[in-house]
């Protein structure tokens, strides 16, 4: 197989730069700016900040990193750490009692009171006309094995179980998830439509909300996020006041002489972000000459493109189960002669067609800055002649069943 004339394995980087590894003189690097710092999951499985424009290489699924590219967000959840702005009813509070997922000794632990009734926190942050919006904790069992979120004064909510990493029991719930980040501490989500007040319960083991309380048993929380939108994003750290976390914008890979007009293929091996109805795209070229990859709104499907002076010349899509999972694609073009390879299947050719013109950059957006990709991209090869299709399928295909697998987040028994 020829050697790709780029390629991106998200490795090296500085602020303001993500380096490729080919080509070697650095032309394809790409340019990174996101005006605020933001989070990540470390090497070492721990939540860490980065500064203003710098990449975020994210090790959340082990093994290597991907770049992990998210659309803006707030969190207006005012105190993350839960040190203020809440009302306690069965529960005491005690600040920076464990290791969070962060490393440092910041968790913040709630015992039950000896009191029978509801032991919970709550606060009034949601807007008060119904919109979508997104809550989360980071929490750890301490005696507490089941913790429910709640939002709409009680009316909608899903249990978490902190032994077994489960959801449980939920109502009026959009989507509820829960995710493992080691050491007993899970990550609880809910992505709910509602208004009014948001809180958190400890349950018993037969999953009531109103019993007597043991003052020995607790929940070590850390991380509270509450952020408007259909998905949850990495986490946001506040103190005091809402804080944004600036949108991705990665662009500005290669130049003239990187890119084939005449012919090429894209390769690209990415998952969205959440099956949203939002178009993300990944473009070599312009938004009227280009060769693109595009998550589509309104349909969990990938759709890939080359365009000609605004007249598509080749389009090619496919529906996906769930568009988090991970994917390879490549897109093949050549005059009268393209095609579209998706985990190493044959998705469909053409055998008519003109190729782009001035393809000078490769971006992580419409070829324009707009519809940036937000997801989890692995890697990104660009050669600039066409490979055969025994290649192609190679190309796209898994090296094992363990990384298949792996990468379709099926469980191994």
């Amino acid at each position: 197989m020829a050697t790709p004339t780029l390629a991106l394995i998200p490795t090296g980087y500085k602020a303001g730069k993500l380096y490729s590894v080919l080509p070697e003189s650095g032309v394809g690097d790409f340019t990174v700016v996101r005006a605020t710092e933001a989070t990540r999951v470390n090497e070492e499985g721990l939540i860490e900040t980065m500064g203003a424009n710098v990449p975020r290489l994210d090790y959340s699924g082990g093994g290597c990193p991907v770049l992990l590219t998210e659309p803006q967000r707030t969190n207006i959840w005012t105190n993350s750490n839960l040190s203020a702005s809440i009302s306690l009813d069965g529960l005491t509070r005690t600040l920076n009692q464990g290791i969070s997922p962060s490393g440092n000794n910041d968790a913040t632990l709630f015992n039950e009171t000896a009191t029978t009734g509801t032991h919970r926190f709550y606060r009034l942050d949601i807007p008060s006309t119904s919109t979508d919006f997104s809550m989360s904790f980071f929490a750890r069992k301490n005696g507490i094995n089941i913790i429910r979120i709640v939002v709409q004064g009680g009316t909608k909510f899903a249990d978490f179980d902190l032994s077994l990493g489960t959801v449980g029991n939920e109502s009026g719930i959009n989507l509820s998830t829960i995710e493992d980040y080691g050491n007993g501490w899970y990550r609880c989500i809910i992505n709910v439509t509602a208004s009014g007040w948001v809180g958190l319960y400890a349950l018993n083991d037969s999953s009531q909300n109103s019993y007597l309380g043991d003052v020995s048993k607790g929940v070590y929380l850390y991380g509270a996020q509450l952020e408007l939108g259909s998905y949850s994003t990495s986490y946001i750290p506040t103190s005091g006041s809402a804080v944004t976390r600036n949108g991705d914008q990665v662009n500005g890979a290669g130049d003239a002489a990187t890119f084939n007009d005449s012919e090429g293929v894209l390769m690209a091996e990415v998952s969205a972000l959440a099956n949203d109805g939002t178009d993300r795209y990944i473009t070599l070229g312009t938004t009227v000459n280009n060769v693109y990859i595009r998550y589509q709104t309104s349909t969990n499907s990938i759709r890939c493109n080359v365009t000609v002076n605004g007249s598509s010349q080749f389009i090619a899509s496919t529906t996906l189960n769930d568009a988090t999972v991970n994917t390879k694609l490549s897109i093949k073009y050549k005059l009268n002669d393209f095609s579209l390879w998706i985990n190493g299947f044959l998705i469909k050719t053409d055998l008519s067609g003109l190729t782009p013109i001035g393809l000078s950059e490769l971006a992580f957006d419409d070829g324009g800055g707009g519809n940036d990709f937000y997801g989890n991209t692995k890697q990104i090869q660009y050669f600039n002649t066409v490979l055969t299709d025994s290649e192609l399928e190679t190309l796209t295909s898994w090296t094992s069943f363990i990384e298949m697998a792996q990468a379709q987040n099926y469980n191994i028994i």
